[in-house]
């Protein structure tokens, strides 16, 4: 691979394709070119039932797939994310500007073309005020249960037309189901058979052409649904239904209606569209890097989405995300840059302009068996079967998202997001605060869990791990409380506190407060390899005062060396723990041992 070119860093992100472009040579060319044509076979289709849901003339849906295509590619940052319509905003784009104008009507579309243009413009903002730290909330075991989820959900979608039955769009994964159980009588063979041949040659050709398996078992599907009907009878007979003849024209030049009037309308309906399409592309982009084992940059992605629906409201299209089916294709074509995108936009283009009228000859069964092994390939088996096996949390937070997912594909990751932040809380909510003792070995000034060890009858050394702040406090505050209800005697208190890197007002306060309540009972807190960023803390906000400063011990000290002296004499006499090595030589008030 070769090296990045050497731009300054500003540029960089001005200009994000430096950062690849490098790579461009025969190699990757050749590659992308392959993934780009098999992403706009896949895309003519799906842009034609996008564009109908979105209550749009079918050619919308494929203007969707051109321009936002490839300005989503040059200035986001994942390499395999390919932006185009989508189901979630079809829908979502119906239902917010219907009420407002006759779908299909040009009154419509121009409303369209305005909430394309204020979703794109209100992404490039939230991108430029270096939002995508958002993303970051979104974790790994989320991500795993919502490709998961849209995998189940892609191939759910194209069931009807593998098996040729008759159901409305848009159902949900269950109705499906439920609709395949009562069709089942009605399942036509001849469509059945021609999406089997497809699924069957890809699954064959994916190991011995890996790269060009999805088109050649495209072809084998459209060339057996000829053979079929001519062998039975014809179309009217097998109703072998095929993608249609589309339109052969560019994307016409339009321009958004930015009046007040219809910005009004638009508005709110925008900032759903914004928020749906950040969720889903961020998502997509980091559940396929999660493959590819790139690093996902959130603000550049949000950026490169708003400029795709920015661009995209001026040559005719509607709101744009990043879409699982083609970035799904995408990488399992074995797209090697963006330019992977770039180069499906401009086959697409061609095909309309030139051979539109092949598309006659695509079965729609043969598009579904293609479909069924990219949903396929999309599912982690591996990191489920992990997560399965080593956290309960973990497993609650991907089956939440995955059949989440699967009841509403939007809802369904905000579901997960919330419960791994729920979880996330509570864990740390209750840091670890663990009982240690003194090393054994000589000269060592490190602290062993007690384990069953003997401990000091009048002191009580616990090494937090976690921070202290306000949903922590209660917690350990408890927990310092039950030292000595446990154990009466044990008034002292040292935390090993290496691990306890950050501290809020709440905490602060609760630590004053243990302090004080310890000195009153004649024992104190004590502190041992405090961070310097809570120590910082504690004396800006004069807590210090109350702690003491001579009650904090640095690393590489023995705290018991100041500590013992403010021990009961006449307990240690009876101890025979003796765990620190004062305790053999003398007792707190300085008499010999004997």
């Amino acid at each position: 691979m070769k090296n990045t070119l050497a731009c300054p860093l500003w540029l960089y992100k001005v200009l994000p394709f430096l950062r690849w472009w490098p790579m461009v040579d025969k190699t990757t060319t050749k590659a992308d070119l392959i993934a780009g044509l098999t992403g706009a076979m896949i895309v003519l289709p799906q842009g034609v039932a996008f564009a109908t849901i979105a209550g749009l003339p079918p050619e919308y849906g494929l203007y969707a797939a051109m321009v936002p295509a490839i300005m989503g590619a040059m200035f986001g940052s994942s390499w395999h994310l390919v932006s185009g319509p989508t189901t979630a905003i079809s829908i979502a784009v119906f239902a917010s500007v219907s009420p407002f104008a006759e779908p299909g009507s040009a009154h419509y579309i121009s409303l369209v073309l305005t909430l394309t243009f204020l979703a794109g413009l209100f992404q490039l903002i939230m991108g430029l005020a270096r939002m995508g730290a958002l993303v970051n909330f979104i974790s790994h075991t989320v991500v795993i249960g919502f490709t998961a989820g849209a995998a189940v959900l892609i191939a759910g979608s194209q069931i009807k037309h593998f098996l040729g039955l008759q159901m409305p769009r848009g159902l949900p994964f269950y109705e499906i189901l439920h609709q395949v159980y009562a069709q089942f009588s009605s399942i036509n063979p001849y469509v059945t058979a021609v999406g089997a041949v497809t699924l069957v040659s890809g699954i064959v050709l994916k190991k011995l052409m890996p790269k060009m398996y999805m088109i050649l078992a495209m072809v084998i599907g459209s060339v057996v649904a000829i053979v079929i009907n001519q062998m039975a009878g014809g179309p009217d007979v097998t109703q072998i239904k095929t993608v249609g003849a589309l339109a052969a024209h560019l994307p016409p030049l339009t321009h958004p209606d930015l009046s007040l009037s219809a910005i009004q309308q638009v508005l709110f309906p925008a900032l759903i569209v914004t928020m749906l399409a950040l969720t889903e592309a961020v998502s997509i982009s980091r559940a396929i890097a999660v493959k590819s084992e790139q690093r996902i940059d959130g603000n550049q992605e949000f950026i490169g989405q708003g400029l795709s629906n920015i661009f995209g409201s001026f040559f005719s299209s509607y709101p744009s995300s990043g879409s699982f089916n083609r970035s799904g294709v995408n990488y399992a074509a074995g797209a090697k840059t963006p330019l992977a995108a770039v180069y499906s936009s401009v086959f697409l283009v061609v095909i309309l302009m030139a051979v539109a009228s092949l598309a006659a000859y695509l079965p729609t069964a043969a598009m579904a068996g293609i479909l069924f092994l990219v949903a396929y390939g999309l599912i982690d088996f591996h990191h489920i079967h992990s997560i399965l096996h080593t956290s309960r949390q973990e497993t609650a937070i991907l089956m939440v998202t995955l059949i989440g997912t699967l009841i509403d594909l939007e809802k369904g990751i905000f579901f997960g997001i919330i419960l791994s932040l729920m979880l996330y809380l509570y864990r740390t909510s209750r840091p670890a605060v663990i009982a240690v003792v003194p090393d054994s070995e000589p000269g060592s000034y490190h602290y062993v869990p007690a384990e069953n060890k003997p401990e000091c009858p009048q002191m009580k050394i616990l090494r937090m791990q976690g921070s202290v702040f306000f949903g922590a406090v209660n917690h350990v505050q408890q927990v310092l409380q039950d030292v000595d209800e446990s154990n009466p005697d044990q008034k002292h208190v040292l935390l090993a506190s290496s691990g306890m890197n950050f501290i809020d007002i709440a905490g602060a306060e609760m630590l004053v407060q243990e302090a004080r309540r310890r000195k009153k009972i004649g024992g104190g807190l004590y502190f041992y390899r405090m961070q310097n960023s809570v120590r910082d803390l504690l004396i800006k906000g004069n807590y210090m005062r109350d702690i003491g400063e001579e009650n904090l011990f640095s690393a590489k000290t023995h705290p018991i060396d100041t500590i013992y002296p403010r021990l009961d004499s006449e307990i240690c006499r009876k101890c025979q723990a003796r765990i620190f090595a004062p305790c053999n030589i003398s007792l707190p008030n300085g008499e010999l041992r004997k």
